[in-house]
């Protein structure tokens, strides 16, 4: 493992670096797609911006762990290419029903319904490809259990059955066990993958993934208590979709059951939690303990 101390760790620079060498590699897992509006459709979202956390937590995994980071970069760009997917489709009329996403129009209000569920499908399909065709360097007995990861996280054990009973409850009293069950499938999920991945890529050891499959549960589900914060407390402009649209939707949130203090209160409890998961690793977890820190004290 890479030492790396946290006092002295410069975390604003490691963002901006990293966030960089993920918009690089971003637009360029995108080829020249046909028929033009598909692929004009996959890059509006893909390259829209973002915090790019997620990809950024799969690198600092594999760091984590001793592992080349350019090496997990395709995995990172195939998460974040699921994680784009789930953001078209939860935007849909069906879905959430979103007009706007990442301070502009969501997928389809400019292509369209259809085009914009084709879009998600074509991104989720280029991610298997990205890490199983385009990972030079990287062990195919890595890769394979990768690939087995991004599985489990886009489909009914994850993404899709999270957002299956994320629908059933709308306008229905949720009670904080299902609200868990909702988050630790969706948001929880896509974090815990990108965790694991790329601890993965790097040949992390058992014990090392158990400690960062908590790790990355505990900060999944502080992630989702800071949406839900928020969603109350910030406007759209902010945020850069709509503000309060759990409200209108009469969706159980955080805050709904639990008040936007104990909300807060319970996140940072989380996050303090999932980073003593990782003190047998101090002095390498640096950029691990400065994510989940960024992850309550964010705005948007």
């Amino acid at each position: 493992m890479a030492e790396v101390d946290p006092s002295s760790f410069d975390f604003s620079n490691y963002l901006v670096r990293h966030r960089k060498e993920v918009e690089v590699a971003l637009d360029a897992s995108l080829g020249p797609e046909k028929p033009t509006q598909l692929r004009e459709a996959m890059r509006y979202s893909l390259l829209a911006g973002g915090k790019r956390l997620r990809p950024i937590l799969c690198l600092a995994a594999c760091e984590f762990v001793g592992g080349d980071p350019s090496l997990a970069l395709p995995t990172a760009v195939a998460l974040e290419m699921i994680h784009t997917m789930s953001l078209i489709h939860d935007d849909l009329p069906a879905m959430d029903n979103d007009d706007l996403r990442r301070g502009r129009p969501t997928n389809h209000k400019v292509y369209g319904d259809a085009v914009a569920i084709l879009a998600g499908d074509a991104l989720l399909t280029r991610a298997f490809e990205m890490v199983s065709l385009r990972s030079p360097g990287v062990p195919a007995e890595r890769l394979l259990k990768v690939v087995g990861e991004l599985s489990l996280l886009a489909g009914a054990p994850g993404l899709v059955g999270g957002q299956v009973v994320d629908l059933e409850c709308e306008g229905k009293q949720v009670d904080l066990d299902t609200l868990e069950f909702i988050h630790l499938h969706k948001t929880g999920a896509l974090l815990k993958a990108c965790v694991t991945c790329g601890a993965l890529i790097g040949g992390a050891t058992e014990e090392v993934l158990d400690a960062l499959r908590t790790y990355a549960r505990g900060i999944g589900l502080a992630f989702q208590i800071i949406d839900d914060v928020l969603d109350v407390t910030a406007t759209s402009d902010v945020l850069g979709k709509t503000a309060g649209k759990d409200l209108i939707a009469d969706k159980t949130t955080y805050p709904k059951l639990l008040g936007l203090d104990e909300s807060r209160k319970r996140a940072n409890d989380l996050v303090n939690k999932s980073k003593s998961v990782l003190q047998p690793w101090n002095k390498n977890a640096a950029p691990l303990l400065a994510l989940a820190d960024y992850i309550t004290d964010r705005d948007r």
